[in-house]
């Protein structure tokens, strides 16, 4: 009996001693270090164009775009104006290249013809006429004054009926070749401003330029869309990755293209393998605890992204991803 008692007591001594060994060895082991990242994700705005109300969205939180799809219709008055301006100003440079290539018309050619030759009669009339008063010169009839004025009106007459010849000649031709080209320009440059107001109309209504889930609506029907401003945002959780704040001395355990495994709580207790894709080349400032020298002293965190290898389903931006090291 005494004996069985004393291999009791010496049982539960063992057992103690195995007891607080366990206890040390725990307390003083280094635990381990484990980060906590989030979920991120490639995000994309769905703007306007064109300034105006929001007609129509054809949208809402949590749907599911593809590429082409109608995401929202706007209405802009003040575009149709600018397409009837431009129009306008169209035809009119059209109507002026017409008239620059067809020239001046026959009845404009004739009136100019006519022109000139009203004008060669009268210089014809006021030669014959100085011809008579030069005569009467000679003989002493007429003053030295009065021969000047009847001279000065026909090279008057004479200039007259030059300028008339060249008006003349100028309705023949018709236009110059600069002001042909200048017409032609002109009909470009408005057709251009046209095809400018047409590209705006074009985006009355929006499309998706890629394929995501609708993470925001902006603007909501009636109201107004300045332009450039996102109307509807999307998020490709197809191009996801997970983002951490890694402090410096901890950075040298991340190269990029190393793998690491990691939880995600949420989606239950599976691993799933990331690789480090990118490091930050600047770090933020972040404050910690004292080091074991016993002086406080600030460092540095960086931000890692780690995608995944494979497509994680399920996964949510947000969602915490734990690592460790």
């Amino acid at each position: 009996m005494k004996d069985k008692l004393i291999y009791i007591v010496m049982a539960f001594v063992l057992a103690l001693v195995v007891w607080v060994s366990y206890t040390f060895y725990e307390a003083y082991e280094p635990k381990q270090i484990v980060l906590q990242g989030e979920i991120d994700a490639e995000s994309y705005s769905i703007s306007s164009k064109l300034p105006g109300r929001i007609s129509e969205i054809f949208v809402k939180k949590g749907d599911y775009v593809e590429v082409g799809d109608t995401i929202f219709s706007i209405s802009s008055p003040e575009v149709q104006a600018k397409l009837a301006q431009a129009k306008a100003a169209l035809d009119a440079a059209g109507a002026q290249k017409i008239q620059a290539n067809n020239g001046a018309r026959k009845e404009q050619i004739q009136a100019a013809h006519d022109q000139w030759q009203k004008a060669k009669a009268a210089e014809e009339l006021m030669y014959t006429t100085y011809q008579r008063i030069q005569t009467l010169y000679d003989e002493g009839v007429v003053s030295e004054q009065k021969r000047d004025e009847v001279f000065t009106k026909y090279k008057a007459a004479k200039y007259t009926s030059n300028a008339a010849l060249q008006m003349a000649v100028m309705a023949k031709e018709g236009a110059r070749y600069e002001v042909i080209d200048a017409a032609d320009a002109q009909e470009r440059v408005y057709a251009a401003k046209v095809d400018e107001v047409n590209a705006y109309i074009d985006e009355i209504i929006a499309h998706s330029f890629h394929e995501g889930e609708v993470s925001q609506v902006l603007i909501h029907s009636g109201e107004l869309a300045p332009t450039g401003f996102p109307v509807v945002s999307i998020i490709d959780i197809k191009d996801a990755w997970a983002k951490f704040a890694v402090r410096e001395d901890y950075l040298k355990e991340f190269v990029k293209g190393k793998v690491f495994k990691a939880k995600i709580p949420a989606l239950g207790s599976g691993i799933y393998e990331f690789k480090v894709s990118n490091i930050a080349v600047m770090g933020s400032f972040a404050t910690w605890r004292a080091t074991e020298s016993g002086k406080a002293y600030d460092m540095k965190s960086f931000e890692v992204e780690l995608r995944p290898l494979k497509v994680i389903h399920d996964l949510r931006v947000g969602m915490s991803v734990l690592l460790e090291l």
